[in-house]
């Protein structure tokens, strides 16, 4: 798990969630960048915000390579800000180049959660492009199950989050800073 070689020193000026959809990664980046003083991003919205489009609309209508493409642009951009905390899309550790810019340039946290948990989480959320299926919970598996070994090579701390409150999660990750 995690990275290998000299770390950047400025590293925990950058956090960057990843994990699938529905684990938390906006709520909790929200508050452990409060709780440090950070700024606060979240790559889809961001998306949204430049694009005045939501993430579903522009599967629709570019499709996922598109939306893979500005997810690719944001996130080099974003790793590159200081005193950031960044919740990435669950898709975003897709593309080489994502993995290499998260891993290398700053404290990479895998928020973990059971499928069981994910799926009562999202079970009312019509925004999720990928689950807008007729089987959410293989959808889900199958997400997960290709994404796993992405989320975990590049992974500095992986937190379970699961069982643990909101506030619990943000203390964790905040005393595994380096």
């Amino acid at each position: 798990m995690g990275k290998t070689g000299a770390e950047d020193m400025s590293e925990t000026a950058r956090i960057f969630l990843i994990g699938p959809m529905g684990t938390g990664k906006t709520t909790i980046g929200n508050q452990l960048a409060r709780s440090l003083g950070y700024s606060f991003v979240d790559a889809d919205q961001e998306i949204e915000a430049r694009t005045g489009a939501s993430i579903a609309l522009i599967f629709d209508v570019e499709g996922e390579a598109g939306f893979r493409e500005r997810e690719r642009r944001i996130i080099d951009e974003l790793t590159q800000r200081e005193a950031i905390v960044l919740a990435t899309g669950g898709g975003a550790v897709l593309a080489a180049d994502n993995r290499e810019h998260l891993a290398a340039r700053g404290f990479v946290v895998y928020l973990r959660t059971g499928i069981e948990a994910l799926l009562r989480r999202m079970r009312f959320d019509t925004t999720r492009p990928l689950l807008r299926t007729e089987d959410p919970e293989g959808t889900l598996k199958r997400i997960i199950e290709e994404r796993e070994p992405l989320y975990t090579s590049i992974a500095d701390l992986i937190v379970d989050t699961g069982k643990l409150s909101v506030r619990q999660v943000v203390r964790r990750i905040a005393a595994e800073l380096p």
